[in-house]
């Protein structure tokens, strides 16, 4: 396995000052962001499609400190019924992909509106009233499968092979099952971004969840979160408080180690090697209350600790 990090875990940072500071933290590459719920202040996405010599610049920012591209990461909702934009955007990261040889493509599966001529997306997360499982089939058949079909007819022409879709709240593919569904429809050139700190969140374990999902685990973000137990007992985790005042939400996105200890983790990469997956542990940093880069600095250390890092094993012929 290889530590990286999103590159909005350093978003006040130039693209150049990030570039060192990745460097400096030790790992093996940057996820970089290139819009949707991003302001992408890294990457000039029109400006990199239109220069072949800024292309070969950007590269070559990466190879000269030994860092690598990861992948690169457009979460927003393609589906929005009214904002167009988010889905140009997914477009526009297929095509810049292309042109920067990356064949993984980090985003989530969108949220349509609930039915025709809605103009907000509809998250359904309950079973009753019988309204919202028809809205939620409707979703399906109408608007997510046949959008991801063109997706993933248009991909191949720019050598993009693998989506890699978070499970994260407001998405149609939420949680495993309705993941699985999504990629039974599709084929398998839809994967699973796995992020713990939705499912903790969400009430699912990830460790449950990394063994349902086998091998279509394409990525995986390294975010850890946490419960205030007074709010969380008076409002749920279905809650809409301020997202940068954990005193006020009954939970929190954390730095690694602050909502799950070093043991969860070291349970979470083995787990992961279980099931065949060895690729990269991109950490998300938005904890409110650390510093980005001592974030990153503890979280870095903690995922040294706690992955393999040399393939090996126990030798039947060895008994």
């Amino acid at each position: 396995m290889k530590i990286g990090f999103v590159s909005d875990s350093l978003g006040t940072l130039s693209f150049e000052a990030m570039l060192d500071r990745a460097a400096s933290l030790g790992v093996s590459g940057v996820e970089i962001n290139t819009g949707g719920w991003s302001q992408a202040p890294h990457i000039d996405m029109p400006h990199l499609r239109e220069s072949p010599s800024a292309r070969r610049a950007f590269v070559q920012a990466f190879e000269a400190r030994n860092l690598e591209i990861i992948a690169l990461n457009i979460n927003g909702n393609p589906l929005h019924p009214v904002d167009r934009r988010q889905s140009e955007q997914l477009h526009d990261t297929i095509r810049l992909a292309g042109d920067l040889g990356i064949a993984k493509i980090c985003t989530m599966s969108g949220l349509p509106e609930g039915q025709e001529g809605d103009r907000l997306p509809n998250w359904v997360v309950s079973s009753w009233p019988q309204e919202v499982q028809t809205a939620k089939e409707w979703q399906f058949k109408e608007r997510v499968v046949p959008y991801w079909e063109k997706i993933l007819t248009l991909a191949p022409q720019y050598g993009v092979t693998q989506f890699a879709l978070e499970m994260h709240g407001g998405q149609w593919a939420y949680n495993v099952p309705n993941f699985l569904r999504l990629r039974d429809a599709l084929g398998p050139m839809i994967g699973a971004n796995l992020d713990p700190s939705h499912m903790f969140w969400m009430g699912a374990d990830p460790l449950c969840a990394i063994d349902a999902l086998g091998d279509a685990i394409f990525h995986v973000h390294a975010k850890d979160a946490g419960f205030n137990p007074a709010r969380h007992g008076v409002t749920s985790s279905l809650e809409n408080g301020p997202l940068g005042l954990p005193s006020e939400r009954a939970w929190s996105y954390l730095t690694l180690g602050y909502g799950h200890d070093t043991l969860w983790w070291r349970q979470f990469c083995y787990r992961l090697r279980m099931v065949g997956y060895d690729g990269w542990l991109s950490i998300e940093h938005e904890d409110p209350l650390f510093d980005p880069v001592e974030g990153l600095e503890k979280s870095v250390a903690l995922l040294r600790d706690a992955m393999p890092v040399v393939q090996g094993g126990f030798s039947q012929s060895e008994a």
